[in-house]
Order: structure tokens, then sequence, then C-alpha cells
């Protein structure tokens, strides 16, 4: 996942608004924190109770991280390649040029980078909710911790193009939202599955917004299928109860998430992913 190395980078697409590491974690969802309707919209909108516990207890007391400048940091590909807050800002840019060319009157996102906690318009966030879309400001929200959760307690091989996937699916609400299906009534599970499938268009077309020296490979692409199967609800339900509810599901399963990213990647069309087609 090489980007071009003259590539010129937006970083006023992405705000780092510092935050706290250490001891800062706690359980249940954050304070006032709507899920579904209008309130956020996560790739997995589930307490990491395991997480919770890993990162509490005899924890350092938490610390305040000052916020990076990012407009210094990250100003071309090059960047991107060599440090993780550069390499989101080149893929938000990348996935935002995208949406521009498709959708008329797009409306730029920014997603805000944090750690521990922050106050956003949809409530108080923390890494308990994992990465989400909020309507209410139109932002992304992404604790940089999450990835590493996401290999280490969720399963998954992680690696560049899974924070890629996790990224442009937020970036699907974010289409959603501008299109009105977040307000169409539709249930949690098509409404995901279509930011996944939104996640694979973005794939299929990533190079030709100028970002990129070349389509993604096939073991890249694997990154971000394995990482859709790591937050398959039905895999989650499985590590952190013991026990499988599909009536209880609100993202989809392992394999339905897969499906709706592949749909994405190999027909390369929005249109494709109609939510009757992804329930």
């Amino acid at each position: 996942m090489d980007f071009r190395d003259d590539v010129k980078l937006d970083p006023s697409q992405v705000e780092d608004a510092g935050g706290y590491s250490g001891g800062g974690g706690g359980g249940g969802f954050p304070g006032g924190m709507i899920i579904g309707g209008g309130g956020i919209v996560s790739l997995i909108a589930l307490v990491l109770v395991f997480v919770l516990n890993n990162m509490g207890g005899g924890a350092e007391p938490a610390q305040r991280r000052p916020p990076s400048n990012l407009s210094d940091q990250c100003q071309t590909g090059k960047d991107a390649d060599q440090s993780e807050r550069c390499r989101v800002v080149g893929v938000v840019n990348s996935i935002q040029d995208y949406w521009k060319q498709e959708i008329s009157g797009y409306r730029p996102s920014k997603t805000v980078l944090y750690s521990g906690r922050l106050r956003t318009s949809c409530g108080t966030a923390s890494s308990a909710v994992g990465p989400f879309y909020c309507p209410g400001d139109q932002r992304v929200y992404l604790d940089l911790s999450f990835f590493e959760q996401l290999h280490s307690q969720l399963g998954a091989k992680g690696g560049p193009f899974a924070q890629a996937y996790v990224i442009a699916h937020e970036y699907g609400h974010h289409v959603q939202d501008l299109l009105g299906a977040l307000g169409s009534g539709a249930s949690s599970v098509p409404i995901e599955l279509q930011a996944d499938c939104y996640a694979g268009v973005w794939a299929h077309n990533a190079v030709k917004t100028g970002f990129y020296d070349k389509p993604f490979t096939a073991p890249e692409i694997s990154e971000a299928l394995d990482a859709a199967a790591a937050v398959g609800d039905d895999r989650i339900q499985q590590r952190t109860t013991g026990r499988i509810d599909p009536e209880s599901f609100t993202h989809g399963s392992s394999e339905q998430r897969v499906n709706a990213f592949q749909r994405g990647y190999e027909n390369g069309r929005p249109d494709d992913c109609g939510l009757a087609e992804l329930r």
C-alpha cells in the first residue's frame, strides 16, 4: 500500500486532538453516546469488555498526549509511507477525492484522532466503541489504539490496508449521511453492510485518485477481508459471550461483512451497494 512519493497531502482533513494515554479506560458505553439512530454509526458498536479489562486495574495514571502538528509532519506521500498518522491523512485524502468525484455537492468530513476520551456532538467518545462516524457534526472519530486491539484482541492480521478498510467504512457512513440513507429508517445491519460495500468501492477505484503508485495487491485486499471478518457480530459474540445470537446482530456476520466488501471491490460501483441487496 505505497503512496506516490510526490503526491501532495491535505492534512487539513485530519485533526489530531491529542488526549490521554495510560489508565484512562473505563467500562460501559461512554456517557450520553447513542449507538445508531441519530447517534454514532460505528465499525463495531460494542463495548470490548476484554479489551477494557486489560486497560484497567493497576495501570499508570492517565497522561496527557499533546496534539500533533499534522500540517508540518504530513506533506507528501513519502510522509504517509513513514508515519501512521500521515498514512491516515493519505487514506482520508484518497477516500474523499473519490467520493467528491462520485457525489455532486460532496461535503468533506474531517477525521479526528484522539486518545482516551473526547467530547463530540454525539456524546463523550472513548476507545470502548471503536472508530465511529457522528452525524451530529459529520466527523469521523478514530482512536489509533483500536488498530492494535483489532489485531491483538479481535484476532485480525492487521496491517496498513486493514486500517484503510476501517477508515473507508466510516466514510461510507458519511456518504450515507449525505445521501439520506442514515435517516431512511433502515435497520442497522444493512446500513453497516452498505458502509462495508462502499469501502470496497473505494478500494477498487483508489488508484484513480492519484494517491497510490498502483492498484492494491491481493495480499493487501486480504488484510481488509480479514479485518471485516474479525468485526462480524458472530465472531465478536463468540469471543465475548461464548455463544452466537443472530437475532441480536447489529452489524452483520463475518460472512456478510466480507461479502459486502467484496461486492463493492469487485464491481467498483456505488449503485451496486443498495440496501435492499445487502439485507
